[in-house]
């Protein structure tokens, strides 16, 4: 039975009906996996299309011709550079300059009913980003959520094809373009974008017509569903950080490997001086990956021993469906952060070796 206590997506009857195995996350039920099974969905992604619902996810727009000027005093990239129909990976700091959210920042189109500026935040963060962004530069944009539409995406090397079907302007997209689509008689947000190393799109749609999308994509040959474990397994074998997991509030995207990102010379912003100050100082962690041998994988939470002493915790783990070796992150002293060194990760009360590897882990011909 649903649990009344947490939010459904517009596609929950959907997910039952495609027998889905629905678990708690960031307080809605969402479908970790289907029929098919996990590592299924995700050799199913990397082959063809695997058709996610990331409706629990939050999405708002910023009006007001000020509104990308104020962005950009909220995160530690270039906002105002951002060329209309086009998008880019951002993150809000905290005044330490600890990472409040991670997040997907377009410009749409003159004219959009995406505002401004429109953003894709996470699921967990959601409430407190809108109290962010009302608190800091409600007086320079007005800062209007969007929970009356659904966000889908289509992931996978044929997800163009399959998506082309239903409109081939689809097609003509750049990575990490921005654009309005019909689609199955909806008027949709497209991105060519997504979180699995896959090409694929994100799809912003009324929630109405997410139902009516979804099954339209269901429909064509390439296309199956897949759930949350997949996703999160897609996105550890490209190296992509998960928040909460390998970044937080106590993490500076300077150690999580994000500093092509920082703008330190674009002007003022929450966490500036506390960048800049880690930079002149230097690092004394960083977030790394890691492969091992042994076939007993860590999961978030094992501990991490560097030169026989405690150094956190592992962030991410799982078994690579595409590799079939155990891979993750962790933080590590700055002196062991060199691939190749080795460490230790203790599981079920034995000490177990790994290897700093570089993500991704799984490299292919991208399409970008």
């Amino acid at each position: 039975m649903s649990d009344p206590r947490l939010h459904q997506t517009p596609l929950h009857e959907l997910h039952l009906e495609l027998g889905a195995r629905m678990v708690p996350f960031a307080g809605y039920s969402m479908p970790v996996q289907y029929t098919a099974g996990l590592i299924a969905e995700h050799r199913h992604c990397r082959a063809s299309a695997a058709l996610f619902d990331v409706s629990h996810m939050g999405q708002i727009r910023l009006v007001g011709d000020a509104a990308a000027a104020a962005l950009e005093t909220l995160v530690p990239v270039d906002v105002i550079g951002l060329a209309p129909g086009r998008q880019r990976y951002a993150f809000f700091t905290n005044a330490d300059g600890g990472l409040l959210d991670d997040l997907m920042v377009a410009r749409p189109l003159p004219g959009s009913d995406f505002g401004d500026v429109f953003l894709i935040v996470n699921a967990g963060c959601k409430q407190a980003d809108l109290a962010h962004l009302v608190d800091r530069i409600g007086d320079r944009c007005s800062v209007i959520p969007m929970p009356e539409r659904a966000l889908l995406a289509l992931q996978g090397p044929l997800a163009v094809a399959a998506l082309a079907r239903l409109n081939a302007g689809v097609a003509t997209m750049k990575f990490m373009d921005a654009q309005p689509f019909e689609l199955a008689g909806a008027a949709c947000h497209v991105t060519r974008s997504g979180y699995t190393g896959e090409d694929g799109f994100e799809i912003s749609v009324p929630a109405q017509h997410a139902l009516a999308l979804a099954h339209a994509l269901l429909a064509q040959p390439e296309v199956k569903p897949a759930g949350l474990g997949a996703r999160d397994t897609l996105r550890l074998e490209m190296g992509m950080a998960l928040y909460g997991n390998d970044i937080d509030d106590t993490t500076t995207p300077l150690e999580a490997n994000l500093g092509w990102l920082v703008k330190l010379g674009k002007g003022d912003f929450v966490g500036r001086d506390a960048l800049v100050a880690q930079k002149e100082r230097g690092l004394t962690r960083k977030l790394v990956g890691f492969t091992m041998a042994d076939r007993n994988f860590p999961r978030h939470g094992y501990p991490v021993f560097y030169q026989g002493e405690p150094s956190g915790i592992v962030c991410s783990g799982t078994m690579s469906p595409t590799l079939g070796i155990p891979i993750g992150t962790c933080y590590l002293p700055i002196a062991g952060t060199k691939e190749g060194t080795t460490f230790e990760i203790e599981i079920r009360g034995k000490r177990v070796p790994a290897t700093v590897t570089k993500p991704p882990f799984y490299k292919h011909a991208s399409h970008l």
